[in-house]
């Protein structure tokens, strides 16, 4: 079953800018999706229709069995959404922001007050339920924004950069919740700059430019059609003179440092191995560059 499907949509904004251009897609319930594009391609236009922030010019918009113009207050009751920017009450404390946003979906005090101390446990934001939000770092502030979005508990969790400014180690808390909530069944749709996390994250990936949909796919499929890779590889010593990795497009760039590119049908193995009949120890051992950046650039013709 599909959770969203779109059928011809389009945006043409006053001025006459088509921002999207008849676009289809289908996202499948249950899914992590990766919906990317580079700035301005049409992803903002996108989850706004979505989200009945933006008005469609034309098309048609379904969200689980609901016709979104017919049926719009159902279709939204079914998504949670945080958005790109902040737009918290910073006066008010965690726990009062959740049960106020419960509130409009119709779920009484007591409900809400369970279900805001679970999500602010769950993010690690127990200690902080009763600080004016104000006061919080802009991490607190972005998970304290997908607790808000989740606690009418709707079936489609859509996020524009959730992880925008958070360090490494919040990056990797937040990631592991939302892996947590798409095993529960929760739909999620993922807007991200950190092509990694998509990468990592999400099973299937459309991407979006000048307001088409230029690739629909899953990411395997899509990473697959790189056909190589290229790592750093750090020595436990200075190289030898002489070495030879015969099959490898191979560079020294330090004294302890070797760039070498594998292609997808190559077992990586065969590379250690060859390192080891030489006696060079590997210390660690990296992707150059992250894949789906590769083939994003490639195909958006970015720089």
């Amino acid at each position: 079953m599909n959770a969203i499907e779109i059928r011809g949509l389009k945006k043409i904004y006053f001025n006459q800018f088509e921002a999207l251009k008849g676009i289809d897609l289908d996202v499948r319930e249950g899914d992590f999706f990766a919906l990317l594009g580079p700035n301005g391609a049409g992803k903002s236009t996108l989850i706004g229709i979505l989200t009945s922030l933006v008005r469609k010019t034309s098309g048609t918009l379904r969200i689980f069995e609901c016709d979104f113009d017919k049926q719009q207050d159902q279709a939204k009751a079914y998504l949670g959404l945080v958005p790109q920017e902040f737009n918290l009450n910073i006066f008010e404390p965690p726990i009062q922001i959740l049960i106020n946003q419960a509130g409009y979906y119709g779920i009484s005090r007591k409900q809400a007050r369970v279900r805001a101390e679970h999500y602010l446990e769950k993010l690690g934001l127990t200690d902080k339920s009763t600080t004016p939000t104000r006061m919080l770092s802009g991490g607190m502030k972005r998970r304290l924004m997908i607790a808000r979005a989740l606690i009418h508990e709707p079936k489609i969790l859509i996020l524009d950069e959730p992880t925008a400014g958070v360090d490494i180690e919040l990056r990797k808390l937040i990631w592991s919740f939302l892996v947590e909530q798409n095993k529960r069944g929760i739909t999620i749709i993922l807007t991200t700059h950190y092509l990694e996390e998509a990468e990592n994250l999400c099973r299937n990936i459309a991407i979006i430019d000048k307001g088409e949909i230029i690739e629909d796919t899953s990411m395997a499929k899509l990473l697959s059609r790189l056909g190589k890779q290229t790592y750093i590889i750090d020595l436990e010593k200075d190289l030898p003179k002489k070495f030879t990795l015969n099959g490898f497009d191979c560079k020294r760039t330090a004294t302890r440092q070797l760039e070498v590119t594998v292609m997808n049908h190559t077992p990586i193995n065969t590379l250690f191995n060859l390192l080891n009949r030489q006696k060079i120890m590997v210390s660690s051992f990296r992707e150059k560059s992250n894949r789906l950046e590769q083939l994003f650039l490639e195909l958006t013709g970015g720089d």
